[in-house]
């Protein structure tokens, strides 16, 4: 996978240079190649992110039951609705503005379909748009977990939401809790002429979700890449047009 590096600290990953999956029913491109066909490693994780999925399901279709274990998984739907069902009882539909986390633990198993409409007497929906993000909790064999919240209200700021954090500064201000106290995650819906100011942190990953957006000393991110951070941060993301990103901040890494 090509990368650029356009600042001290900052590389840029483009869209293009992503693994992909392609199937009947999915189109998935890989930010990292953890469980790709590929494996590359010198892209395995940045910080304490190992995946970063961005996934078109199409309707009827899905993941069917599969066993996941220790790891914090986010999903972070941009259009259509994901069905989310699991071994320890929990289910959920997932949308845009929701917020969402399973945590596998000492293991789980769950499906994800885009068959909302099987259980409203309507016709097929549209394919479901989703990125799936995968991070490392703090330590292993804890209890699995799901919790999702609403929070679109709170995205209409046009500033940096947490969208999910393990960090005691976040303790009643993130929409989620995850089991790692070093890792947090945002989202921004960022309107024409807006920008936000990123955290300082080791590891940062910024992903441009939809649109595009001018990065303080990188120059401008099309939809689909990325930029991934080390030692540094402060950095103004600026959108000309709508634009939505997710951002982690992370304050200790993994080894592979």
């Amino acid at each position: 996978m090509g990368s650029t590096l356009l600042a001290p600290g900052v590389e840029v990953r483009r869209a293009d240079g992503r693994q992909s999956s392609r199937l009947s029913w999915l189109d998935s491109k890989h930010s990292f190649s953890l469980g790709t066909s590929r494996p590359d490693p010198a892209n395995t994780h940045h910080g304490l992110l190992l995946v970063n999925n961005e996934d078109l399901v199409q309707p009827g279709a899905g993941f069917e039951t599969h066993p996941h274990r220790d790891m914090e998984i986010v999903t972070w739907v941009l259009q259509g609705s994901l069905v989310h069902q699991d071994s320890s009882g929990h289910s959920g539909v997932i949308y845009p503005g929701l917020a969402q986390r399973m945590s596998a633990g000492t293991g789980i198993l769950h499906s994800e379909k885009n068959d909302t409409y099987r259980s409203m007497d309507r016709p097929p929906a549209a394919p479901v748009h989703f990125v799936q993000m995968w991070v490392v909790p703090d330590e292993a064999g804890v209890t699995p977990g799901y919790e999702q919240l609403e929070i679109d209200a709170e995205l209409l700021s046009g500033g940096l939401v947490t969208v999910a954090s393990g960090m005691d500064r976040h303790r009643g201000a993130s929409a989620i809790r995850i089991h790692n106290r070093h890792a947090a995650l945002y989202a921004a819906r960022l309107g024409p002429g807006q920008h936000v100011i990123l955290p300082e942190a080791p590891y940062l990953h910024l992903f441009v979700a939809r649109g595009s957006v001018d990065l303080e000393g990188a120059g401008v991110l099309h939809e689909g890449d990325a930029a991934r951070f080390t030692a540094t941060g402060g950095h103004r993301v600026h959108a000309y047009a709508p634009a939505e990103i997710l951002v982690w901040e992370m304050h200790a890494t993994v080894t592979l």
